[in-house]
């Protein structure tokens, strides 16, 4: 396999597109927007200036990964001749059925189709294409580059082939593969937004505020990362998608979405992909206005 085709330049596609042209394969990279594509490829810019200013690659290493990403917006032209096409788009089951339906008419029947979804079923995206067989989830972590984890989740269709061959791919990237079944959140996210949204729940009942449940996490629990702090990076609409994506799932009220994450999301405090979510990036981080809100009586 030679090439791979990356739908989707926001977070997940750009740190995907990246991870595999700096191990050697060919990338297109494909949006419809022009200006998610000039972002992307920035970023991509951007953590690599930090790679080699870290001393992990080389000035060579740099040039080279980039000279592998070819942009296109048209997304047909895009998944001409690629061996794999890994889907990153926004965490939305119609977008996604949508682009599937697109790729089982542009693409080969060779052609192996992945999904980079979080949470959303595998099969049920995979009932649109031909070919069910070779569709297959491939969860990658936020930051792509940096994380060395692959949850591979198998539809109900999907071939031990085509499974073996994500698994193996995986190792050559340098991430590790990990196998889920097909079921709404799969595994990380079944343990991880639950996790959050009571950690929104605990501000929300105004239990303690913003840092304090944050410190709590890291210096209670180990966490790197405080659970709200990992929402806004995250993104509040994503985690809120994924929790109703399990509650439509299970129909278990564990997993209903807090209404101050409802909130949040409905007045556009995403985190930090719009300047502000429990804390706010417009001010270097430093201000926490939604902390400072449930502190008050």
């Amino acid at each position: 396999m030679k090439i791979v085709a990356v739908i989707g330049a926001g977070s997940m596609g750009n740190g995907i597109a990246h991870t595999f042209a700096q191990n050697g394969f060919t990338v297109k990279l494909i949006d419809v927007s022009e200006d998610a594509l000039e972002k992307g490829m920035t970023t991509i810019f951007t953590n690599l200036d930090r790679m080699q200013n870290k001393g992990s690659i080389t000035a060579e290493d740099k040039m080279k990964t980039i000279s592998n990403i070819i942009c296109y917006t048209d997304i047909e032209d895009g998944v001409v001749g690629a061996d794999l096409v890994i889907e990153a788009a926004t965490e939305n089951l119609d977008l996604k059925l949508r682009i599937f339906k697109k790729l089982n008419e542009y693409c080969s029947h060779n052609t192996v189709f992945a999904t980079n979804t979080s949470s959303i079923s595998i099969t049920q995206i995979a009932s649109v294409v031909a070919h069910p067989e070779r569709v297959i989830g491939m969860h990658f972590m936020n930051p792509v580059p940096i994380m060395p984890l692959v949850e591979v989740i198998r539809g109900y269709n999907t071939s031990d082939e085509v499974s073996q061959f994500i698994v193996t791919l995986a190792s050559k990237l340098g991430k590790t593969a990990v196998e889920a079944h097909d079921y709404p959140g799969f595994v990380a996210n079944r343990i991880l937004m639950p996790m959050i949204n009571e950690a929104i729940e605990t501000l929300y009942n105004k239990v303690a505020g913003v840092s304090e449940i944050d410190n709590v996490m890291k210096l209670g629990m180990g966490h790197p990362m405080g659970p709200l702090q990992l929402a806004d990076f995250i993104g509040l609409d994503v985690c809120l998608s994924i929790l109703n994506v399990m509650y439509d799932g299970f129909k278990n009220p564990k997993y209903a979405p807090c209404p101050l994450l409802v909130n949040m999301v409905n007045a556009k405090k995403l985190g930090v992909k719009s300047g502000e979510g429990f804390y706010d990036y417009s001010e270097n981080k430093k201000a926490e206005k939604v902390s400072k809100q449930f502190q008050q009586n």
